[in-house]
């Protein structure tokens, strides 16, 4: 099971801060044509020019297409049929806008991977062709949807999709109310756009002893022992394989997997924290690695930083979980390396069903990397070393507390066939949690920065 957000910066009172200067340079248009007026499904295809003087990336810019929803409990799912820069770097999800129209409830936003590259001056993405359906493939009426337009059956330029960088909107006229920096628009999580030193966050710098020291339990969190999933049948959790050290003036924590290649030999890794923490920024520095320490290579293991809300029954509309999973030989199907986003609504694990979405990069990610999941009213986003990495709207978002966790395992049934002893690392600088707070991933490194100049290792005011 795959288990676990481009940052909307908001002032105190609700309203976006002014525009980074990249994103007030910035001058880019949104072409469109529908490549279907048929009922299965919607097809917006559409091409951004860059009209500046500046190379935009596109990665942090996102397009969104309004339209109404064909009742209030359908759900959609958005496909790539084909696009120039490659639908791998291209990201859709759905979001719920805060004031309904007559002609639009909800949105697709198109989003990009930092694989999408940039756009020269003067240069297009090229075609983008792009669709989306009802989950259950019901019909599904356009002729009610604002950014459709019927007659538009050659790239023109459109209005009536949007395209912003963050904050900021650079084309387009979103449906009345709805323009981002509205008062009481989406996205507001309650807090300011930085770092606010009166509202709650957990700062931990994994200044520890031992797995055993007595400061982790009373700081809310657990080290994970005995057996159960996920991972191997019957191997076991083993808190001893979870130790610190300095490394380059810091405390890091390393969390050994290891294996002879059978269940009974295999010891796998978590740490989590108690349940509390729900809207608001998450991040952490993570470890990957791509190979075992001695021995043989090819477990598929999983190495994650991740939240979760525990599945109380079969489809429990409680649940949820926020992950990033590094898989360094592959595994579930993939070949080799693959790094997953994933948000969960919920699922069933027998028969099994899932609802969920992800974003996948298929490349490796050993080493050393910032991870930061920002989650608002609206949206989830997901970046990866200050890139945005994937953004995850509706039916998603969390309803209820979740905990933080870091745990490093083998999928069942990818075990290589070898006894010779081999282990596996993934390392973790610290943990952080800024509540009812959507930072960018600047911030959130200057604000580890501050902790650390300020010596501070642990604190936690969030309840």
């Amino acid at each position: 099971m795959t288990a676990v957000a481009a940052a909307l910066t908001v002032a105190a009172a609700g309203a976006l801060t002014a525009p980074s200067a990249a994103a007030a340079s910035e001058s880019v248009s949104a072409q469109y044509h529908t490549g279907s007026t048929g009922s299965d499904q919607a097809e917006p295809w559409l091409k951004l020019t860059n009209k500046g003087s500046d190379t935009v990336q596109l990665s942090g810019l996102t397009v969104r297409y309004y339209f109404k929803a064909d009742s209030a409990a359908a759900q959609y799912r958005f496909a790539c049929s084909w696009a120039v820069k490659g639908c791998a770097n291209i990201t859709g999800t759905f979001g719920t806008l805060a004031k309904p129209t007559a002609t639009a409830d909800r949105y697709l936003e198109i989003g990009f991977t930092s694989g999408a590259g940039s756009l020269a001056p003067g240069a297009n993405t090229g075609d983008m062709q792009l669709r989306f359906h009802r989950a259950d493939w019901q019909s599904l009426n356009q002729q009610d949807d604002y950014s459709f337009g019927a007659a538009q059956t050659s790239y023109a330029d459109w209005s009536k999709v949007t395209v912003q960088r963050g904050g900021t909107l650079l084309w387009g006229t979103a449906p009345e109310g709805n323009d981002p920096g509205d008062p009481g628009g989406p996205g507001d999580p309650g807090g300011p756009g930085g770092p606010d030193p009166t509202k709650p966050a957990l700062f931990d710098d994994l200044n520890y002893t031992a797995h055993n020291d007595p400061r982790i339990a009373q700081r809310g969190w657990t080290v994970k022992s005995g057996q159960g999933g996920p991972g191997v049948p019957g191997a076991t959790w083993a808190p001893e394989q979870v130790t610190f050290a300095q490394e380059s003036g810091n405390s890091i924590m390393t969390l050994r997997t290891s294996t002879d290649g059978t269940a009974a030999g295999t010891r796998q890794t978590e740490l989590y924290h108690q349940r509390k923490f729900t809207k608001g920024t998450y991040a952490s520095r993570v470890y990957f690695s791509d190979t075992p320490n001695s021995g043989p290579d090819g477990d598929h293991m999983v190495q994650t930083f991740f939240t979760i809300t525990p599945l109380d029954a079969p489809m429990d509309p409680d649940y949820g979980e926020l992950d990033f999973e590094y898989l360094p030989n592959g595994g579930w199907g993939e070949p080799a390396n693959i790094l997953y986003a994933t948000s969960w609504e919920t699922y069933n694990p027998e028969p099994w069903q899932a609802v969920n979405t992800h974003t996948e990069v298929r490349q490796s990610y050993a080493g050393w990397h910032d991870l930061v999941i920002t989650v608002d009213n609206t949206s989830i986003k997901y970046y990866v070393d200050g890139q945005l990495f994937g953004t995850h709207n509706e039916p998603y978002l969390p309803e209820t507390a979740m905990s933080i966790n870091l745990n490093n395992w083998i999928i069942s049934g990818g075990l290589v066939a070898s006894s010779t002893p081999r282990a596996y690392d993934e390392k973790v600088d610290y943990v952080y949690y800024a509540k009812d707070q959507i930072l960018t991933p600047d911030q959130v490194k200057a604000q580890v920065a501050k902790y650390r100049t300020d010596g501070v290792t642990h604190t936690d005011n969030v309840s």
